[in-house]
């Protein structure tokens, strides 16, 4: 049976009580990014609720179904208002959606997007993930859509005690936005300075570097990550796409891609598509 019907036969059974072992069982497969069988276990729950509904969401959106995401991530937030991931996750797939729709309804996505991130934000402050997307929403959405630096930056100030790194981080991209690079790149080092262990600050300014045209300290930096974690799915991922976007390193730029693609991922990784897509540009596919 076609899953969008499936879907359809599914929105209509009883919000009772949800197996939570059928739940649990499907989000194992989610974090093991096989999203079709987690789908095809929650089908199988007789009584689904919100959870449910959120996770079926979530695959569809990994999917990149992001209109069956939205559908069914609105059921979460109906049946469970004040739950914040699933404010959350509604306003990425409204934000997807703005993205990838037509030009015609961006603009109503993209406040949808805005509207569930504030929610999210608002109901738990501590929901690093719904704060950390209110910020780059701001940042990079224009004011007639409710964005602006100056509110993403108060973002950014207002978390400083409880995420340092995360605020320096943020405060750099609004320096670079400002063409104001040294102190872009001074925010960067403090991130990485009051988050030693944390190999994304090391990619993140190894990606400034690269941006910037300087290739031998991005390389540095690079290898860094390397010796803090050589297995990870990320920095496989930054490297490679810094080669292929640089045009230099093609080949260690394909057995980086393969090499990721053969790594266990998991949602917070880059998705399989976004690799398979830069090999094939890797090999002028």
């Amino acid at each position: 049976m076609n899953l969008r019907i499936v879907v359809g036969i599914f929105l209509l059974l009883p919000a009772a009580y949800a197996s939570p072992e059928v739940v649990g069982q499907a989000d194992a497969l989610y974090e093991r990014t096989d999203y079709t069988a987690s789908l095809n276990v929650l089908n199988g729950d007789k009584a689904p609720d919100a959870s449910d509904y959120a996770l079926m969401g979530k695959n569809y959106f990994m999917l990149g179904d992001y209109i069956t995401a939205t559908r069914l991530l609105e059921e979460a937030v109906a049946l469970a208002p004040g739950h914040s991931e699933y404010q959350l996750w509604l306003g990425r797939a409204y934000g997807r959606r703005a993205e990838t729709g037509t030009w015609l309804k961006a603009g109503f996505n993209a406040s949808k997007a805005r509207q569930h991130f504030e929610k999210a934000a608002a109901l738990d402050p501590h929901n690093a993930d719904a704060v950390n997307d209110l910020f780059e929403y701001y940042l990079n959405a224009p004011p007639f859509l409710g964005g602006g630096v100056q509110k993403a930056e108060a973002i950014a100030r207002r978390i400083a005690a409880e995420r340092p790194a995360e605020s320096h981080f943020e405060l750099a991209q609004i320096a670079e936005r400002r063409k104001q690079y040294a102190e872009a790149e001074g925010q960067l080092r403090r991130a990485m300075e009051v988050a030693p262990g944390q190999v994304g600050r090391v990619l993140d300014l190894a990606g400034f570097f690269a941006r910037h045209g300087r290739i031998a300290e991005s390389d540095t930096f690079f290898a860094l990550a390397v010796r803090m974690a050589p297995a990870n799915p990320g920095v496989l991922f930054a490297r490679a796409k810094t080669y292929i976007e640089q045009r230099r390193n093609p080949e260690q730029a394909r057995n980086l891609l393969r090499q990721y693609l053969a790594s266990s991922l998991t949602p917070n990784d880059p998705p399989r598509a976004a690799a398979e897509k830069l090999l094939r540009q890797a090999t002028g596919g």
